[in-house]
């Protein structure tokens, strides 16, 4: 095998700053060579990988349908066919019966993914109909920077006209008039900063609102009445919305309630009790946030009346509205609950089979629509769109995600463990294997996945692509660590800024529950994370590099320090209020004491694939690339160390179903080679 590539040294005290010089030859040689070496370090797994990319593709139903949604006059519906990497869309006319069945000889081509592609990236980012469906408006990033490009096709005529604007975010959203666009568009910073308001046909777009506070984002969105339209400016402690009535596009946005430094606030439009009204999930009245309404002419903040009170042990994701009720997302217990409030009538729960799960509204479909539909799943049941008559409560599984060949749910086991962190907290942990292998009471590999940051959640999901290791006697467990959302708000803030270590720690302890439950041991346990949950994955690689036998991480933000320091990258300032402003002394002192690239050190470290994309505005390649330089330097070990660059692709990794599926394989084959388990 051919030795490891050798990055070049700098005597400044960042030794690897020369891999920022974006497109200089000698970067992009380094990367081309780490590329060529991972590729020959698994040559011997160029059989594994294409079995395990067949044994994937296998499971996939590569020939589907969508679940068609009904809106207007029109079902509209993908199709995915063997052998294309993305799915078309189409629309038909809706049965005179109200049933969801398509009628292929009346159906209309909407847009063909596979068709503006060719060999490239591609990535669809809006795509929406207008009001009355005569048009459609979608944006294409064919990079992988999240910049996108805007269209406008007539769906009575065909045509396609490009919009001559730059650096879009990829929003669009339409005016009841069906021919005023709103689109938003990025500062030097790739934060969505301005507003801009286009009327189809005229040469320029107007300007209609610019956020200069470098911390928030800009958004808009249609309400679920689709009477207005919402300007949502947002920061990760603070929001402030702007409304528009939908049917005169040419006004002016008025702002619903100023902002003030820590309350956020969301707002929806819809009726309550028949009358419209403005619905607001705001954290006024306590951080699990409580809802409140407003008259529609009256909707300033001193006319706020609560509907639903804070509660401490129950926190408020989000609102969804309809006609005959609205519907609470809420969580509790680490797990997300439904629960419908009908007009008229008592609120109830969703009621669902499983221990661990993950739920969310999909679709309230129009406004006057006596269903949604709720998706379901869990660690070993597919997802599941189901139906939910939202007066009777009544559920239907409409679609069930497919499973090619022998699959049996309940050949698999799903269960909930608590580790205890070192400060006594309860860590909640999600995992899955096959009945058998748990039976057993035996040591097996153990795949363990964590993220924390934000305050998302890490809901337990299905993966066909997961099967492949579970079937090899694998054990997946997710890791719900603070800094993540699934205990609510607390559990998020006890997460971030200068609690940010009790991430780390919390990962360390459901590690060593699992090996002290006699689950796996340290010889076989992998772990992994992508994005901040690969600044996790660097964090613990530092402190307790003992627990583990190898490590993936994903565009991982490991150069933590670096990059807080320099407001000229995208999103940094953004993210000064989720890890604080190293340009202040206390917190320099505090990201430097876990940031994963400047905590190397000599010692040995666990087998690693590191993955970056080259496009990647999120997270910039030259984090992963300096992050295991260092490491080749710095450490006492031969454990393999690999680096792929995506050099065509962003934060999301190649486009593609397929090409997918074979990043999948790659790094289930590294983990079964230094597992010992080929």
């Amino acid at each position: 095998m051919p030795n490891a590539p050798i990055a070049r040294r700098a005597a400044a005290a960042d030794p690897y700053h020369w891999l920022e010089q974006r497109d200089a030859a000698e970067v992009l040689d380094y990367l081309k060579a780490e590329n060529a070496y991972l590729e020959a370090e698994l040559a011997e797994q160029a059989p594994l990988r294409e079995a395990l990319f067949e044994e994937i593709k296998g499971r996939i139903r590569e020939t589907d349908l969508s679940l068609p949604t009904p809106w207007g006059p029109w079902l509209y519906y993908q199709r995915t066919t063997a052998g294309d990497e993305y799915p078309r869309h189409y629309r038909c006319p809706l049965p005179a019966d109200g049933s969801l069945a398509v009628d292929e000889s009346a159906e209309q081509l909407l847009l063909d993914p596979n068709a503006l592609a060719g060999d490239g990236y591609l990535s669809l980012g809006a795509f929406t109909t207008s009001p009355d469906h005569n048009l459609l408006g979608y944006s294409l990033d064919t990079a992988g920077d999240e910049i996108y490009q805007l269209f406008v096709k007539d769906l009575r005529t065909g045509t396609i006209t490009a919009l001559p604007f730059d650096d879009c975010d990829g929003s669009l959203t339409w005016a009841n008039d069906s021919q005023t666009l709103f689109f938003t568009t990025l500062d030097n910073t790739h934060r969505p900063h301005q507003l801009h308001r286009y009327r189809l046909g005229e040469d320029a777009a107007q300007l209609v609102f610019e956020e200069s506070d470098g911390r928030f984002f800009l958004s808009c969105y249609r309400s679920s009445s689709e009477r207005q339209l919402v300007l949502l400016l947002g920061s990760k402690t603070t929001s402030e919305s702007w409304v528009l009535d939908a049917e005169t596009p040419q006004d002016a946005f008025a702002c619903l309630a100023p902002r003030e430094e820590g309350h956020e606030y969301y707002v929806d439009h819809g009726q309550l009790n028949g009358t419209w009204a403005w619905l607001i999930r705001s954290n006024q009245s306590g951080i699990n946030f409580a809802l409140f309404h407003a008259d529609e002419q009256q909707p300033s903040r001193a006319q706020w009346q609560e509907l639903i009170g804070h509660d401490p042990q129950r926190m408020l994701e989000g609102v969804s509205l309809n006609a005959g009720a609205f519907i609470l997302s809420l969580r509790q217990g680490g797990l997300p609950i439904i629960e419908v409030h009908p007009q008229g009538a008592a609120p109830y729960p969703v009621q669902l089979p499983d221990a661990a799960y993950s739920l969310h509204v999909q679709d309230s479909l129009e406004f006057t629509s006596p269903v949604i539909r709720l998706r379901y799943e869990a660690l070993n049941r597919p997802a599941q769109i189901r139906q939910l008559d939202l007066r009777s409560a009544e559920q239907k599984v409409l679609k069930q995600t497919p499973v090619e060949g022998p699959f049996d749910a309940d050949a698999y086991e799903s269960r909930r463990l608590w580790a205890s962190a070192a400060d006594g907290t309860q860590v909640p942990i999600s995992l899955v294997a096959r009945r058998e292998v748990l039976a057993a009471g035996t040591s097996a590999p153990l795949y363990l996945y964590g993220y924390g940051a934000y305050g998302e959640c890490l809901d337990p999901w299905f993966s066909h692509a997961r099967l492949s290791l579970l079937e090899r006697g694998f054990v997946f467990a997710i890791a719900h660590v603070r800094g993540g959302g699934e205990l609510g708000e607390a559990w998020y803030r006890a997460g971030k800024l200068e609690h940010k270590e009790n991430t780390f720690s919390d990962f360390i302890a459901c590690a060593e529950h699992l090996i002290d439950a006699g689950l796996t041991s340290p010889a076989q346990l992998a772990i992994s994370g992508g994005s901040a949950g690969g600044l996790l994955i660097g964090a613990v690689l530092n402190q307790r590099p003992d627990l583990f036998a190898a490590a993936i991480a994903e565009v991982p933000f490991v150069d933590v320090l670096n990059t807080m320091q320099n407001p000229d990258l995208p999103l940094t300032v953004t993210e000064y209020d989720e890890w604080g402003d190293p340009h202040q002394p206390e917190v320099f002192k505090r990201i430097k004491s876990y940031a994963p690239y400047e905590n190397v050190c000599a010692q040995a470290y666990p087998a690693l694939l590191a993955v970056a994309g080259y496009n990647d505005s999120r997270v910039q390649y030259w984090e992963a690339a300096k992050w295991v330089a260092k490491l080749r330097a710095t450490r006492t070990d031969n454990h393999l160390l690999l680096l792929k660059t995506d050099l065509g692709a962003g934060h999301g990794g190649m486009s593609g179903r397929y090409q997918g599926l074979k990043d999948v394989a790659l790094e289930y084959a590294f983990l079964l080679k230094v597992l010992g388990l080929v």
